[in-house]
């Protein structure tokens, strides 16, 4: 908890020293977000009210800090991108089966047709509406509580990863390694058997292997990042959806790219949210973000997971947010 306040001291410390303008900026955008829920992705007023009063509670939520974001491409170029501009994203057959605009069905295509999907996910990292900059500054637990309020729910690593590599399969955690082990130290044991079990078949979502300039991953960090400040670290993404070619076998975008990803990953089998958990496990980052093509920081290989960074549970308080870092949600159907 020491380490928390901290964090939040430096954070208010930053926000003291912003423009007068900045915050008064970031709020207009939020404003004009919420708009874009309602009129663009089609959620009820309860649902945009739901998640304006989340965003109301944090003092740097949107789509990164207007005094130091840049980025890269404009919405407008992001259309001209885009066969039949943003519009040509929508699905019919997805919207029929999962129930809303911008979702696609998870599901293996070896034995099952997208209509035998019992899960969705967000298509675009949130707000999932095509051209629009990704939202980040969420911890882990604002970003569960928003995809309640819009009625879906944080996505399992394994779901996220199914969707990445083109194929849902079965849950398949060590819950056995975890046994007897702090959070850390389970992790770590998990994740070390689930990669060495999928690194001969490594895949990005677009394909076989890191392919530069597919992805949104070719902006840069603002001089002076100092790896976290709000105050000195823009968010320098692109609109979602910018470049089309950026896509899984099972239509879901940016997964490569854009913003990083909040996700659960159990520890336990009543921990996961595709099993209607409420309690939650830990968190899990997962795919890369917007400097990849300049700096390949980690592994982002579909089914990689990644250490235990910066780890809590989920709906920790304390659980993390940075200025590269996003999230997109799943929606269990039945």
């Amino acid at each position: 908890m020491r380490g928390w306040r901290a964090f939040a001291g430096l954070v208010l410390a930053a926000l003291a020293a912003m423009p007068a303008g900045a915050q008064s900026m970031r709020e207009a955008n939020n404003a004009a977000l919420m708009r874009q829920l309602h009129d663009l992705r089609g959620l009820t007023a309860a649902q945009v009210a739901r998640v304006e009063a989340i965003f109301a509670r944090s003092p740097i939520i949107g789509q990164g800090n207007p005094a130091v974001t840049v980025h890269p491409m404009t919405p407008a170029e992001c259309a001209a991108r885009i066969p039949g501009g943003p519009e040509g994203y929508r699905n019919p057959r997805f919207e029929r089966i999962c129930g809303g605009r911008y979702l696609a069905p998870l599901y293996d295509p070896a034995t099952q047709r997208p209509e035998d999907a019992k899960v969705c996910i967000d298509q675009f990292e949130f707000p999932d509406i095509p051209c629009t900059y990704p939202v980040v500054w969420t911890t882990a637990r604002e970003a569960a509580e928003i995809c309640a309020a819009v009625g879906e729910r944080i996505c399992d690593a394994h779901e996220w990863e199914g969707a990445c590599d083109g194929a849902l399969k079965p849950p398949d955690y060590r819950f056995d390694l975890a046994q007897g082990m702090s959070m850390e130290g389970a992790v770590e044991r998990m994740r070390a058997a689930h990669n060495w079990a999928y690194s001969p078949s490594a895949r990005w979502s677009y394909g076989p292997a890191y392919a530069p300039g597919v992805c949104a991953a070719d902006s840069a960090k603002s001089p002076g990042c100092d790896g976290g400040s709000y105050a000195t670290c823009g968010s320098n993404t692109y609109p979602d959806g910018s470049f089309p070619r950026c896509v899984s076998p099972l239509g879901v975008y940016d997964l490569n790219g854009n913003a990083a990803e909040h996700m659960n990953l159990p520890l336990a089998p009543d921990q996961m949210a595709s099993a209607g958990s409420t309690t939650l496990g830990v968190t899990e980052m997962k795919g890369s973000w917007f400097i990849f093509d300049r700096f390949r920081a980690h592994p982002d290989w579909c089914r990689w997971r990644a250490p235990f960074w910066h780890g809590s549970r989920v709906l920790s308080p304390a659980s993390h947010e940075n200025y590269h870092l996003g999230f997109r949600c799943c929606k269990t159907l039945r």
